[in-house]
C-alpha cells in the first residue's frame, strides 16, 4: 500500500480511459486521479468539464496525448436540464441568483417553436465564468472580483437539439454541438428567448467524437481493480483517430519513418493517416498530392 509520502513508481504506460467524470470533481482533479491510478508518466485531457458536470471525459495516457487535440476539436454530446425563470451569476446552479421572473405556461409546441432558433450555425456570447483570457487573465478570475467585460460573440454549430422532457419551470434536452458550445450560454438563450431566463441544473456529456459514454467507467471502479485490470480497459493509444485511413509502412521504411523522414509511397490518397508495421502503429502521417508520406506523429512504443 502506498502510503502519502511514498513516492509512486512511474511507468511508460500509453492508451486512452473513458472515464465517466463525477460531480463535483474539476477535470483537472479527475485527471490526476486516474494518472495516479495508472501510475502514469503523462497525462492529459480532451476537453473540460466543470465541476458541476459530469460523464464522458477521455483521458489520454502516455503517447496517446500525442492525438488529444483531435478530441478537443471533435464533435460533443450532451444532456442537460435548464431551470427556468431564474437567472445566476455562473449560469448555472453554482451561482448567487439574480433575478426571478414568472414562467410561461409550458407546451410541447411552444418549446419546440424555440429550440428551432437555436438549432444549426449560432452565435454565442462567451460567459464571464470560463477559461477565457483577457491579458493573460483568466475571465472567471475577473468575475469574482466583479468585473464584466466585454466579450465578443463566436459561432458555434449545434447539430442537433432535441426536447427530452419538461416540467412547468424546467426543460431538459439532448444536444450535440461543434468545438466552443457553451451549454450553459445555450441555456441561459434559451431561457431568455421563452421570456423568463434560466440557468443549468444537469450537464452530462454522453459523447465525445467517436467516444460513448460507459457509466461504469467511474473512479470508484478503477479503484476496485488491479493493475492488470485496469490496463485491460484502455484503448489503442491511436484511438482518437481511429477512424482516419489505416496504411502499411513501405517494407524496409520502418526506420525512417521512426527518425521522421519521409518517404515515396504508392497510395492516392491525400490525407493525414495512421501508419502501421504489421500490427505495430508508428504514428500519424500525411500523404501529400507528390505520393509523399511525411511523418507528423511519431509514437515511441
Amino acid at each position: 500500500m502506498t502510503t502519502k509520502n511514498q513516492k509512486i513508481s512511474r511507468r511508460h504506460i500509453s492508451g486512452v480511459f473513458l472515464l465517466n467524470k463525477p460531480l463535483g470533481l474539476s477535470s483537472n482533479a479527475a485527471l490526476q486521479k486516474v494518472r495516479w491510478l495508472y501510475r502514469a508518466q503523462k497525462a492529459g485531457h480532451t476537453g473540460a468539464l466543470d465541476p458541476l458536470a459530469t460523464g464522458l471525459l477521455p483521458i489520454c495516457l502516455g503517447e496517446a496525448t500525442k492525438f488529444s487535440h483531435y478530441l478537443l476539436d471533435s464533435t460533443k454530446r450532451y444532456q442537460t436540464t435548464v431551470r427556468l425563470g431564474q437567472t445566476t451569476t455562473t449560469g448555472d446552479v453554482e451561482g448567487e441568483i439574480l433575478q426571478e421572473r414568472p414562467i410561461p405556461v409550458l407546451s410541447q409546441e411552444l418549446i419546440e417553436q424555440t429550440l428551432e432558433k437555436f438549432r444549426g450555425d449560432i452565435q454565442q456570447v462567451p460567459p464571464m465564468y470560463s477559461a477565457l483570457k483577457k491579458e493573460g487573465k483568466p475571465l472567471y478570475e475577473l468575475a469574482r472580483k466583479g468585473i464584466e467585460i466585454e466579450r465578443e460573440a463566436r459561432p458555434v454549430t449545434i447539430y442537433a437539439l432535441e426536447l427530452i422532457e419538461f416540467t412547468e419551470n424546467s426543460i431538459t434536452l439532448d444536444v450535440t454541438c461543434s468545438k466552443g458550445t457553451y451549454i450553459r450560454v445555450l441555456g441561459e438563450d434559451i431561457g431568455e428567448a421563452l421570456g423568463c431566463g434560466g440557468h443549468l441544473t444537469m450537464l452530462n456529456r454522453t459523447q465525445t467524437g467517436h467516444f460513448e459514454l460507459i457509466p461504469s467507467y467511474t473512479i470508484e471502479y478503477l479503484e476496485s481493480l488491479t493493475e492488470e485490470q485496469r490496463e485491460a480497459l484502455l484503448l489503442p493509444v491511436y484511438a482518437p483517430v481511429d477512424h482516419f485511413l489505416k496504411i502499411q509502412v513501405p517494407e524496409g521504411r520502418e526506420k525512417y519513418f521512426c527518425n521522421g523522414l519521409e518517404s515515396n509511397i504508392e497510395h492516392s490518397a491525400e490525407a493525414e493517416v495512421l501508419v502501421f508495421s504489421g500490427e505495430r502503429c508508428l504514428g500519424l502521417a500525411e500523404i501529400t498530392d507528390k505520393k509523399r508520406l511525411i511523418p507528423k506523429r511519431i509514437l515511441n512504443l
